[in-house]
């Protein structure tokens, strides 16, 4: 089958940082589905990963953690799809990825894809989707009120993946008024959108215009991008009491500063509960399955922004360095092969 693949870490700007390769077509046992790749798209952690991991000596390593396809072969124990069914899911960072043609993933992770979107659409989702939903619901707990608080949400890279997403599910499923941060004028306009209440500039401090809201101290903050910058500001925005969540890695970050308001800290990862089989591995299948009954009753709508072109190595070396310039709105997908 075809792929793509890397097997040493490069600069994108690289001819080999991604190569196209042939390798074999992997077989389904267990849990796992064999799917047929139709769309993919790219996120932050394939650059982290691409410019950082070396694979084994004389090992190939396949990206691609966000995947919409067919159902081409099921594993033994599979009980939620059959072959013929479109899924679409973000994988598991410890396996071989969906940059190839037939890819296996545990149906545990997997959901229906929205019958109302085609596979380059669907495949903008799932990696934001579920980091956006664990973020809020799981990590925040937005739905237990913060004592005195405002009933607001702060997201810090409003116009990304993620915060392309957190805005909609936050203004769907919450009564939270929600704050999103964008600098240029498209990226203001587009987070509006999706339903942002407020917008405030992140390349200026964010704490005196989120004051000038006068809306009250949020009691949740979640930042999706350079966390380390704009910390400060969050001690300062957030209320007593309140919770913070972040999902990048910031060289240093110091959250001493957050004791004298009892603020509670956390991390989101999507990929923990793949990582480590956690019992409750299977609820982001069930989360998968609501956004797309979100997006088929016209309540969220894909965050797809770019077609790169179809999967192969020089259109995911676009999508990478896309993806690097920090740029982004919304995902960036590649299509077919």
């Amino acid at each position: 089958m075809r792929a793509v693949a890397y097997n040493i870490p490069q600069p994108i700007s690289a001819e080999t940082s991604l190569i196209d390769v042939d390798l074999p077509v992997p077989e389904a046992t267990g849990h796992d589905l064999l799917v047929e790749i139709k769309a993919v798209s790219v996120n932050p952690v394939d650059v982290k990963v691409r410019a950082h991991m070396a694979p084994p000596a004389d090992e190939l390593k396949v990206l691609g953690w966000d995947a919409a396809g067919i159902v081409r072969a099921v594993g033994a124990d599979v009980t939620l799809f059959k072959p013929g069914d479109e899924v679409y899911y973000a994988g598991a960072i410890n396996r071989p990825g969906s940059n190839a043609e037939f890819h296996l993933v545990d149906e545990r992770i997997v959901g229906r894809k929205p019958k109302s979107l085609d596979f380059a659409a669907a495949a903008a989702l799932p990696l934001t989707s579920i980091t956006a939903y664990e973020a809020l619901f799981d990590r925040l707990k937005v739905q237990d009120p913060v004592p005195g608080a405002a009933r607001s949400l702060l997201i810090i890279g409003g116009a990304g993946g993620v915060g392309s997403i957190a805005i909609q599910i936050a203004h769907v499923l919450t009564d939270l008024t929600v704050i999103a941060t964008a600098s240029r004028p498209e990226t203001r306009v587009w987070v509006k959108e999706l339903g942002a209440h407020h917008v405030v500039d992140h390349s200026k401090p964010l704490a005196a215009q989120i004051g000038a809201l006068s809306i009250g101290a949020p009691g949740f903050v979640f930042s999706t991008t350079n966390t380390d910058s704009h910390i400060a500001d969050i001690v300062e925005s957030i209320a007593p009491q309140g919770r913070f969540a972040l999902i990048d890695d910031p060289k240093v970050l110091d959250i001493v500063p957050f004791k004298r308001k009892a603020v509670s800290v956390h991390w989101e990862l999507m990929f923990t509960r793949s990582l480590f089989s956690t019992p409750d591995m299977i609820e982001q299948h069930k989360l998968l399955n609501r956004i797309s009954k979100l997006v088929d009753t016209g309540k969220i709508r894909t965050t797809l922004t770019e077609t790169v072109g179809t999967i192969n190595a020089a259109n995911l070396k676009k999508a990478h360095a896309r993806v690097e310039s920090g740029r982004m709105k919304g995902k960036a997908v590649l299509a077919g092969f």
